[in-house]
């Protein structure tokens, strides 16, 4: 599935590095915990969250992650978009609760058996 689609599912707006929404991801994890995410994530290239920090945007780009959602309609600061730009990692925001949010993109098909919330 491309970055484009899951915009496109969960009406988010790109918000950084739209030029990277072609690219396409196989799984996802959705999770406000970033000790979680360096835990227990493998190869998953979406994080959907609720927590605006820039641990979020660190843990991410450890992590080889090319996409953060931040859920519930946050957004993240200049400073976080800033260090998304400069890893190349795509940013979006959108409206739906982690939960919601993972469901459809489990529903279209993302990741069987990989997202975790």
């Amino acid at each position: 599935m491309k970055i484009d689609e899951i915009k496109d599912m969960l009406g988010a707006e790109v918000l950084c590095c739209e030029e990277n929404t072609g690219r396409e991801v196989y799984s996802a994890c959705g999770c406000d915990l970033m000790s979680d995410v360096l835990a227990y994530v493998k190869d998953q290239a979406v994080l959907l969250t609720g927590l605006v920090n820039p641990q979020v945007v660190r843990t991410a780009e450890m992590m080889d992650m090319i996409c953060i959602v931040f859920v519930r309609s946050k957004k993240p600061t200049p400073e976080m978009l800033e260090l998304a730009r400069d890893s190349g990692i795509v940013v979006m925001s959108c409206d739906k609760r982690l939960y919601e949010a993972c469901g459809i993109l489990y529903a279209g098909g993302l990741g069987a058996n990989k997202v975790i919330d």
